[in-house]
C-alpha cells in the first residue's frame, strides 16, 4: 500500500502504485498515475495527464503536468510522460504538451533534474540526461540520450541536441548541436567535442579518434558544407558514433546547425 502523509492530497481517480511514499501537502491531481516506489518528499504538485515512472523521487515545490506556457493551448487532455529513476529536483517544472505538439511531453529515464530546471511543452528528453540549476527548454526541443545541460543555460524551442552532447554553464542556444559536441557561449558556438563525456560513457580511444577526425573535415575542410558531409559519410560513416553524427545533421530541423566559434586546434 502507498504511504500517504495525513497533509497531502491525493484525488480519488490518481492511480498511486504500491510502495508509493507522498510527503506532507503534496497536492495530486485526478488524472496522474505514479508507478511503484516513487517518493514525493513534499510540497510537491502534479496534476495533468501526468505519468511518473519507478522509483522516481521528487523533491519540494516540484510542479509536473501542469498546462503549457503557450498561447496555443487550448484546453485539451495532453500529456506528460516522465520514466523510471529519475531525481527531479526543488523548483523543478515539466508541462505537459499541446495540440499542436503531439500531444506529449516526454522525459526518459534516469535524468537528473536539478533545481528550477524546466522542461517546457512537447519536449522530447532522452534517457540519462543531466539538468544542472535553472537549465531551460523552450518548447518543441529534443535532447538525446547523456546530454548534459549546464546551470542557467537556455535552449530555444525547436532546437535540437544530439545524445552525449555537452551544453556549458549560462549558454543560449538558437541552433542544433551535434551529438559529442560541446556547446558554448552567449549564443552558443561549437567549441569542440565532450571528450570527458565520452570517456566516461566507455567510448574507445578509436572511436574518439574517429569522431575528433570527423569533426574537423566537417566544419574545417575545404569546400562546401554538404559535399564535406558527404565525404565525412563516405570516410568515417562505417564507424556507428560518426554515423549518428552524419545522420542527425541529414535529419534537419527548423534551427540551422550550431557552428564552431573558431579555429579547431586541437
Amino acid at each position: 500500500m502507498p504511504d500517504i502523509h495525513s497533509s497531502a492530497v491525493v484525488d480519488a481517480g490518481a492511480d498511486i502504485g504500491p510502495d508509493v511514499a507522498i510527503g506532507p501537502y503534496c497536492v495530486i491531481g485526478p488524472h496522474v498515475a505514479i508507478a511503484p516506489g516513487c517518493r514525493l518528499v513534499a510540497h510537491v504538485h502534479v496534476s495533468g495527464h501526468t505519468t511518473i515512472g519507478a522509483r522516481t523521487v521528487i523533491y519540494p515545490f516540484a510542479s509536473l503536468g501542469t498546462p503549457p506556457q503557450s498561447v496555443k493551448y487550448r484546453g485539451g487532455p495532453t500529456r506528460l510522460i516522465i520514466g523510471a529513476d529519475c531525481q527531479i529536483r526543488e523548483g523543478v517544472t515539466m508541462n505537459i504538451g499541446t495540440e499542436d505538439g503531439l500531444g506529449l511531453t516526454e522525459v526518459g529515464d534516469r535524468g537528473f533534474f536539478m533545481a528550477y530546471s524546466h522542461v517546457g511543452h512537447d519536449c522530447r528528453v532522452g534517457h540519462d540526461v543531466t539538468f544542472a540549476n535553472a537549465a531551460t527548454l523552450g518548447g518543441h526541443c529534443t535532447i538525446g540520450d547523456h546530454v548534459f545541460m549546464g546551470g542557467l543555460s537556455a535552449v530555444h524551442q525547436f532546437t535540437r541536441i544530439g545524445a552525449h552532447a555537452m551544453i556549458a554553464g549560462m549558454t543560449g542556444l538558437r541552433s542544433d548541436v551535434i551529438p559529442f559536441a560541446v556547446a558554448t557561449g552567449v549564443f552558443g558556438r561549437l567549441g569542440g567535442l565532450n571528450v570527458i563525456g565520452l570517456k566516461r560513457g566507455g567510448f574507445s580511444r578509436a572511436t574518439l579518434h574517429m569522431i575528433r577526425k570527423a569533426y574537423r573535415k566537417l566544419f574545417f575542410g575545404e569546400g562546401l558544407f554538404e559535399a564535406r558531409l558527404d565525404a565525412v559519410e563516405a570516410e568515417f560513416g562505417r564507424d556507428p558514433a560518426v554515423a549518428q553524427v552524419v545522420a542527425f545533421v541529414r535529419s534537419g530541423s527548423v534551427r540551422s546547425l550550431c557552428q564552431p566559434g573558431g579555429r579547431y586546434d586541437d
